[in-house]
């Protein structure tokens, strides 16, 4: 991730009764769409008017098959949690905010007496609305990451955790926070599964965040029990709940993890193919963020790339259909950039950061400037003299997804939905691209 988250349901067996069905018709009437194409959609959102709503507005949620919540917080004592509490939890935004008429999926305003609110409750009302779609609760993040490695510890560590998740996410045990929302089944049927978003296994990430040797070892075992269990709670005749992780770009991180044997418990992993540079190299040289294939030209020598990327995965034991490719919905920024030999400002040095260094697809798109696509390397950039930005264009998301398509992969994801425009350009580019022809 970017460095930088209806009716009253009177007791928790009326809500269980009242979802299932509803749940399992969804499924049997879930239509096809190439590839999986994985969104985020950011808990914070909501305070700068992004919602569910505009997901749906935008012609995103039709091309989505799978939507991560992000964030879920981990505990010191190692277990999933809801909280009102700055740093720690936003159960407000989750499912204790009534949601007004104007901002409503449906159209439908929250009732006062409603359990489930906020974020959730229209979670559950764009899933009604497109049956394809399923939505998967991330967990940790950049800023969230500190204790996984406390709770992957041990055996008995890992089963109380992903117990813990189960609860509070898929049977929708919500805390009731001194509110009428939550209660017991609050929540259930807002959630088909889990996503791991542990940055990193072994490997530095925010301060402060827990680090061990063994941590790689115990990813591997974590995903296992999140397996065992999912599939203990699906049981026979249940619905298979998706167990995904999100994991990084770099090499170094990428020798921690156990890659084939964390591909035989998860349903894909999602490559988080961006930041291959950025603002870390102040002062240049500019260079792409996400690149699709290396370029021999690039001055640092290091010829990252998406398909580099793919491959390392791959390479580690990875089957090619639980490869799904990031694509990021935002971009880095340098200013003080000459226009070089080539006139373009690529691969130039820079006096620092431009705007602070990191803007949406959105923001960028609106810049003045040039845009350029280099189609030998799969990249794209803004440039207007002095600003150069790193960012994907629909011509290079489009150009991704045909790759994704031609290579067998899995699918797409992107960070995050916020990103995109009013008209949800870039999902509808990828969409292209991953469509057959």
């Amino acid at each position: 991730m970017t460095r930088r988250t209806s009716a009253l349901l009177a007791a928790a067996t009326l809500g269980a009764l009242l979802v299932s069905p509803a749940t399992a018709q969804a499924q049997e009437k879930r239509p096809h769409l190439n590839g999986q194409r994985v969104g985020y959609f950011t808990q914070w959102g909501i305070y700068s008017g992004f919602s569910a709503k505009k997901v749906q507005d935008s012609g995103q949620a039709g091309r989505l098959t799978v939507l991560n919540y992000a964030f879920g917080n981990v505990s010191a004592d190692g277990t999933c949690f809801e909280a009102n509490a700055a740093g720690q939890g936003d159960a407000w935004a989750d499912y204790q905010r009534p949601v007004g008429a104007e901002e409503s999926v449906d159209g439908v305003a929250d009732a006062p007496d409603q359990a489930l609110k906020g974020n959730f409750n229209q979670l559950r009302k764009l899933k009604a609305k497109n049956p394809q779609l399923r939505a998967v609760i991330s967990l940790g993040g950049w800023s969230w990451s500190k204790h996984f490695s406390d709770a992957a510890l041990t055996d008995a560590s890992r089963k109380k955790f992903v117990s813990s998740c189960i609860d509070l996410y898929l049977k929708g045990d919500l805390p009731q926070l001194g509110s009428a929302e939550g209660g017991a089944g609050a929540g259930a049927g807002v959630f088909d599964g889990i996503d791991i978003d542990w940055e990193y296994p072994g490997s530095p990430g925010d301060e402060g965040n827990v680090v061990r040797p063994e941590d790689g070892r115990n990813f591997t075992l974590l995903m296992r029990e999140f397996r065992t269990q999912l599939d203990a709670l699906s049981g026979k005749k249940g619905p298979h709940y998706l167990l995904t992780a999100a994991v990084p770009a770099g090499e170094s991180a990428i020798d921690k993890f156990e890659i084939g044997k964390v591909a035989g418990s998860v349903d894909w992993l999602n490559l988080m193919a961006y930041e291959l540079h950025g603002p870390w190299e102040t002062k240049g040289p500019t260079n792409h963020e996400s690149n699709l294939y290396s370029d021999p030209n690039d001055p640092t020598g290091l010829r990252l790339s998406v398909d580099r990327l793919v491959g390392t995965y791959t390479e580690r034991g990875l089957p090619s259909k639980k490869a799904v490719v990031g694509v990021p919905l935002y971009g880095f920024g340098w200013t003080g950039v000459p226009a070089g030999p080539r006139g373009n400002g690529l691969y130039q040095s820079a006096t620092g950061l431009a705007r602070g260094g990191t803007l949406s697809y959105k923001q960028i798109k609106e810049l003045p400037g040039q845009v350029f696509n280099d189609r030998a390397h799969g990249a794209s950039w803004k440039y207007d003299g002095t600003e150069f930005w790193t960012y994907d264009t629909p011509e290079a998301a489009t150009a991704k997804a045909r790759y994704v398509r031609e290579n067998d992969l899995g699918g797409v994801m992107v960070w995050s939905l916020d990103g995109d425009d009013e008209r949800g350009s870039m999902i509808a580019a990828l969409d292209k691209g991953l469509r057959d022809g």
